[in-house]
C-alpha cells in the first residue's frame, strides 16, 4: 500500500499542477480577449502543447505577453508532468506497486500460516524449511536487500513478505497475525524478540511463538514476554557437536533427511482436534487413511503430557493427541487434512 500511496500522491501533484496551469491560461485569455471560455481553453491547450497552430483568438500586445509567460511557465509544468509519468513507468514503480497489491491480497487470504520475523541466516533456514515442506508463511524484514537474498535462495520471486519493523503492530497485522498459527521471533536482539512475542500474543492469544535467545540469562524474560518456546542456537550447536562425535550415524540420518534437497522425508506432528473423525478409532487406521509408508514414532498424550514411544496400533486415538510421525511431507500433509476433518 505504501508504494501505491506514494505513486498516487505524485500523480495527484501532476494533475493538480496541470489543472492549475490550464485554469490560469483559460482565465487569462478570457480576461484579456473577452473570447468564449472554450476558445480560450483551446488556445491554452495548443499553446502549452506547442503544436504551432497559431492564434485562434485575436490577441493584442498584452495578450501576446501573457502567451509568452504562459509558455515559459507551462512548458516547465508539462515537462515535469511527462517526466514523472515516464519515471513511474520506466523505473518500474507501477509494476512494483501492483505486485505489492497482489501480494497483500494473497496474505489477506491466508489462515493458519506462520510469520517469520527476520530474514538473517536463522530466519532464512526457517523460511527454507517451511518452503520445502509446503507450509504457508510470511516474512517480515526491514531490509529489502535481505528479502531479495532470501528470494534468490529459495528461487521464489513471489515470496510473501512485508518490508517493515516486526516489532510494530502494524507490520504484524499486515502479515495476518490475527489469523496465524505461529510466529518465529529471530531478530538481531533479545529485546526485539521479546517485544515481538509480547506484541504477537497481544494481537492473537492462541498462536504459538518460538523465539531465538542470543544472550545468557534472558530465557525466563522471553517466556514472560509471551514466547511458548525459546531456542538458544549456541546451546543447540554444542549439543550437535557432541552428537556428531558420539552418535554420528544417527546425526547423519537426520542430516540427510533435512539437507538433501531431493528428500521430502520429515518428522511431522499431527494434532487431533475434538471434531476429528478419527477420535475413538485405532491408530492402525491411520495407514488406511493415507499414512501408508509413514511411521508413527510416538504419541503425546494431552492429559498426561507424556510420550508413548512406538504405541500399540490398537490404541484408540483421543482428542488432543499429538501424533509424531516420520514420512514424506506431501503424504503426511494429506493425512493431516483427513485427521482434522
Amino acid at each position: 500500500m505504501k508504494e501505491i500511496a506514494e505513486m498516487r500522491q505524485r500523480l495527484l501533484e501532476v494533475v493538480g499542477l496541470m489543472a492549475a496551469v490550464l485554469l490560469t491560461g483559460t482565465a487569462g485569455y478570457v480576461w484579456i480577449s473577452k473570447a468564449p471560455v472554450f476558445d480560450c481553453f483551446y488556445m491554452t491547450v495548443i499553446t502549452l502543447a506547442t503544436v504551432g497552430y497559431g492564434e485562434t483568438i485575436p490577441l493584442d500586445h498584452s495578450g501576446r505577453v501573457f502567451t509568452v509567460l504562459l509558455i515559459m511557465g507551462g512548458i516547465g509544468v508539462m515537462t515535469y508532468a511527462f517526466s514523472t509519468v515516464t519515471s513511474i513507468l520506466v523505473e518500474g514503480q507501477l509494476s512494483v506497486a501492483l505486485k505489492r497489491r497482489r501480494m497483500e491480497k494473497q496474505i489477506a487470504k491466508l489462515k493458519g500460516h506462520f510469520i517469520v520475523c527476520g530474514a538473517d541466516h536463522s530466519g532464512g533456514v526457517i523460511a527454507a524449511e517451511l518452503h520445502r515442506t509446503g507450509r504457508p508463511f510470511v516474512v517480515i524484514e526491514r531490509s529489502p536487500e535481505a528479502v531479495q537474498k532470501l528470494m534468490d535462495r529459495l528461487a521464489d520471486p513471489d515470496l510473501l513478505h512485508i518490508i517493515g519493523d516486526a516489532t510494530s503492530d502494524d507490520s504484524l497485522k499486515a502479515a495476518g497475525v490475527e489469523r496465524a498459527s505461529g510466529v518465529f521471533a529471530v531478530l538481531s536482539t533479545d529485546q526485539d524478540n521479546a517485544f515481538v512475542a509480547l506484541s504477537a500474543k497481544g494481537l492473537n492469544t492462541s498462536l504459538r511463538v518460538v523465539s531465538r535467545q542470543k544472550e545468557l540469562g534472558v530465557r525466563e524474560k522471553l517466556f514472560r514476554s509471551g514466547a511458548d518456546n525459546v531456542v538458544n542456537p549456541s546451546y543447540i550447536g554444542g549439543l550437535r557437536m557432541a552428537s556428531e562425535m558420539v552418535r554420528p550415524a544417527t546425526v547423519g540420518f537426520l542430516d540427510s533427511m533435512m539437507r538433501d534437497k531431493g528428500s521430502s522425508f520429515r518428522f511431522e506432528e499431527i494434532d487431533v482436534p475434538k471434531e476429528s473423525p478419527f477420535v475413538g478409532r485405532c491408530l492402525s487406521e491411520l495407514k488406511e487413511a493415507g499414512g501408508d509408508g509413514s511411521l508413527l514414532v510416538a504419541v503425546l498424550d494431552q492429559e498426561s503430557k507424556k510420550y508413548e514411544i512406538n504405541p500399540d496400533c490398537r490404541r484408540p486415538i483421543k482428542a488432543g493427541d499429538a501424533l509424531v510421525m516420520l514420512g514424506e511431507a506431501p503424504r503426511l500433509a494429506l493425512l493431516r487434512g483427513k485427521v482434522k476433518g
